[in-house]
C-alpha cells in the first residue's frame, strides 16, 4: 500500500482560511494525476485541487462545506489500489471520450462536450478543448445564478453567502464606513472614439488577434489623468498618504460567483492590444473562478463599467484602500447643445467616487475633466499627451 496525503494548497498571507465546496470524487473512486478532486473557495477565488498522483481515493477527512487552513489534510489516496468504480460508469466515461475535468467545465459553461473535437490521446476531449470552444460565438451560455425557491403562497429560502460574497460585503461596508466618499459626474461625447474604432477595428483585430473595444481607451485615459493628478492614485494608511509611482488598474468584472476586480499591472506600459487581451482573459477566467489571488490583490485605482448591463448612471463604491474609482455607463444618443445648436451625440455619463479625506473636490473634478478630454480627443491618449 502506498498512501499519499491530499492537503489544502498554500494560501496567501491575506487569506486565513478556505471552504471546501464540492468533492468531485467519492471514496473508492479512481483518480488520475492532475484530475481535479475538489473546489476550494477563499474570499478571493475558487481554486481547483488536482491529484498529485493516480490511484484510488481511500478516505475523505474533510467533507463539503468544511472550513480549512493552509496545508491541512483533507483526504488520502492509495496509489497502489484498484478502483471500485462500477463497470457501467467506466464504459460510459469511455464512450463519452471526455476527460472528467473537461466534463465538469463543460457543465459549468453549458457546452455539449460530446460534440467537440478532442485533441487529447485517442481523441479525448480535454479541458483545453472546452476552453477553446468557449472562444467561439454562441458556444457558451451566459452564467446566471439559479436558486430553486420552494413552491407555496409566500415562499422563502435561506441560502448562506459564499465566502466571496461575504468578503464583498465586508469590503463594501469597510469602504462606506472608513472613507468620506463623494462622487462627481461629467459627460463625454464618445463619437471620436467610435469613429476611430470603426476605422481601425478590422486592421486592429487582424494584427493583434483581439477586438478593439472601448475598455482600453478608458484605461489609457484614466492612466493619463492619474499621471496628472497623483493624489488620485494614492491610498490612505492610518495618518499617512501613500503615493504610488506605478499604475495598477483594477477592472471590475461581474461573475456568477460575485464581483471580482483583477488588476492590470503597470497599465501605463501596456498597449491598447495588451489591455484588451488581458481584459478578455480576465472575463473568461472570472466566469470559471480561475483568477489567481495574485491577480486580485493590490491595485491603485479601479474602473467599473455598469454600462455593459445598461446602467445610465451610478455612484461606484471605492475599492479600499484605494482613494478613487471611475464609473462608466451605457453610451446613448442624446440631445446636446454645441455652438448654440441642438445636435445628437453618443453620450456616456462618467462618475468618479473619491475619498474626500485626501482628495479635494477641485482635484476630483479636474481629474474627471482630464479623462473626458482624453476620450473626446483620443489622439492625446495615443500620443500620451
Amino acid at each position: 500500500m502506498s498512501i499519499i496525503e491530499v492537503k489544502v494548497p498554500q494560501l496567501s498571507e491575506s487569506v486565513s482560511e478556505a471552504t471546501l465546496i464540492t468533492w468531485h470524487k467519492k471514496v473508492g473512486d479512481a483518480v488520475s494525476e492532475g484530475e481535479n478532486l475538489i473546489d476550494v473557495e477563499t474570499d478571493k477565488v475558487v481554486l481547483e485541487l488536482p491529484a498529485s498522483k493516480s490511484g484510488v481515493l481511500t478516505k475523505i477527512v474533510k467533507a463539503d462545506g468544511a472550513k480549512v487552513l493552509s496545508e491541512e489534510l483533507i483526504a488520502l489516496i492509495d496509489t497502489s489500489a484498484i478502483a471500485t468504480t462500477p463497470a457501467p460508469a467506466v464504459e460510459i466515461a469511455q464512450h463519452a471520450a471526455v476527460s472528467p475535468s473537461a466534463r465538469k467545465l463543460a457543465h459549468e459553461l453549458d457546452v455539449d462536450a460530446t460534440r467537440l473535437s478532442g485533441t487529447g490521446r485517442h481523441g479525448l476531449v480535454t479541458k483545453e478543448d472546452v476552453m477553446q470552444a468557449m472562444q467561439q460565438p454562441m458556444a457558451v451560455a451566459e452564467s446566471v445564478p439559479h436558486v430553486a425557491i420552494p413552491q407555496g403562497n409566500r415562499p422563502e429560502q435561506r441560502v448562506p453567502m459564499t465566502r466571496i460574497r461575504q468578503r464583498i460585503a465586508e469590503r463594501l461596508l469597510q469602504s462606506q464606513q472608513n472613507a468620506a466618499i463623494l462622487t462627481t459626474f461629467n459627460e463625454v461625447n464618445m463619437q471620436p472614439i467610435i469613429d476611430l474604432r470603426n476605422r481601425y477595428k478590422d486592421a486592429f483585430e487582424k494584427k493583434h488577434g483581439v477586438k478593439l473595444g472601448f475598455s482600453s481607451f478608458f484605461v489609457k485615459a484614466a492612466v493619463l489623468a492619474l499621471q496628472k493628478f497623483p493624489i488620485v492614485n494614492s491610498s490612505v494608511d492610518g495618518n499617512d498618504i501613500i503615493y504610488h509611482g506605478y499604475f495598477d488598474i483594477g477592472v471590475a468584472i461581474g461573475s456568477e460567483r460575485g464581483l471580482v476586480v483583477p488588476i492590470l499591472r503597470d497599465a501605463d506600459k501596456l498597449s491598447l492590444a495588451d489591455i484588451e487581451k488581458q481584459i478578455v482573459d480576465f472575463g473568461a477566467r472570472a466566469k470559471l473562478g480561475k483568477l489567481t489571488m495574485e491577480e486580485l490583490t493590490g491595485g491603485t485605482f479601479s474602473i467599473s463599467n455598469g454600462g455593459v448591463f445598461g446602467s445610465m448612471l451610478s455612484t461606484p463604491i471605492i475599492n479600499p484602500p484605494q482613494a478613487a474609482i471611475l464609473g462608466i455607463h451605457a453610451t446613448k444618443d442624446r440631445a446636446v447643445v454645441e455652438n448654440g445648436q441642438i445636435v445628437i451625440r453618443p453620450i456616456n455619463y462618467l462618475a468618479v467616487s473619491y475619498d474626500h479625506r485626501i482628495i479635494d473636490g477641485r482635484e476630483a473634478v479636474q481629474f474627471l475633466s482630464t479623462i473626458k478630454e482624453a476620450l473626446e480627443f483620443p489622439g492625446r491618449v495615443l500620443l500620451e499627451l
